[in-house]
């Protein structure tokens, strides 16, 4: 098994006094990560690039807190190996960042982690699914819900939307980190995710200059009062909302009179 190399010369950059708590994490990515399964064999190699400091630049597009407030609130949902939680954390102090995982293994190594680096005061660990987090009160999460939401490889970005959408407050932002894909995929899902309740969709990259690729990062923003129709089913969260409709319009119409040799409903023909 190998280790996860030298931290690059970024990696000083992007967690300056934190560096030695970054080469921790990535130290227990390359070992307990690997042999747990959170990380596959072949990533040892390129956990710096591909992983950590793939995360480590979403804290560009992450808000600042407010000056009346003291940190701002962040969910990690399925974190998994805690990317982007932990990066983003180390970066931004300033964060309170829950990584919400739930796989019972994946919580007791991100639990593990948060302890080696002496996160306690500033990541929490909650086992759940986004769903019934959303529905029931939870303590940790806020109640009026959390001002960024950000997740890695989740779902489909009108699944995600539907998935965020209830966890995260009015005004708050989602960060969906994608793939090269990402303008195709918010081609197709633009509409379903301003139906939802999102605005301001757009794709950012963080990065540049400091990582091989630049990641690319969905950012959407919570509108301030519910989107027409946010209480009925969303397209994402099961069936798609226009099913039905569709199905109704596939439906021959029930004729309302007989034909020549079939009486109307209700009447009987004469003899």
């Amino acid at each position: 098994m190998s280790g996860p190399g030298a931290a690059p010369p970024a990696a000083a950059e992007l967690f300056g006094d934190r560096l030695d708590l970054a080469v921790r994490y990535a130290e227990l990515l390359a070992t307990a990560g690997v042999e747990r399964g959170l990380i596959g064999p072949r990533e040892s190699d390129r956990l710096w690039e591909r992983h950590l400091l793939n995360c480590a630049v979403l804290a560009e597009v992450v808000p600042e807190p407010r000056s009346d407030r003291s940190a701002l609130t962040v969910v990690d949902v399925g974190s998994g190996a805690g990317l982007p939680g932990i990066p983003l954390a180390l970066v931004r102090p300033d964060l309170a960042v829950t990584l919400l995982e739930p796989m019972e293994r994946r919580c007791r190594f991100l639990t593990e982690v948060v302890a080696e680096l002496g996160l306690a005061e500033q990541v929490s660990v909650l086992r759940g699914r986004a769903p019934d987090i959303a529905r029931t009160p939870t303590p940790g999460v806020p109640a009026r819900g959390f001002d960024v939401a950000v997740a890695r490889a989740v779902a489909p970005l009108e699944r995600l939307g539907a998935i965020l959408l209830p966890l995260v407050r009015r005004r708050g932002v989602m960060l969906a980190m994608r793939g090269s894909r990402v303008f195709a995929e918010l081609q197709d899902a633009r509409g379903g995710l301003e139906s939802q309740g999102w605005h301001e969709v757009e794709v950012v990259t963080c990065g540049a200059g400091l990582v091989e690729e630049p990641t690319r990062v969905l950012r959407c923003v919570r509108l301030p009062q519910p989107a027409r129709g946010a209480g009925k089913r969303q397209r994402g969260d099961g069936e798609r909302h226009d099913d039905r409709r569709s199905r109704r319009a596939a439906q021959p119409r029930r004729a309302r009179e007989g034909g020549r040799d079939q009486p109307a409903r209700g009447r009987t023909r004469s003899t």
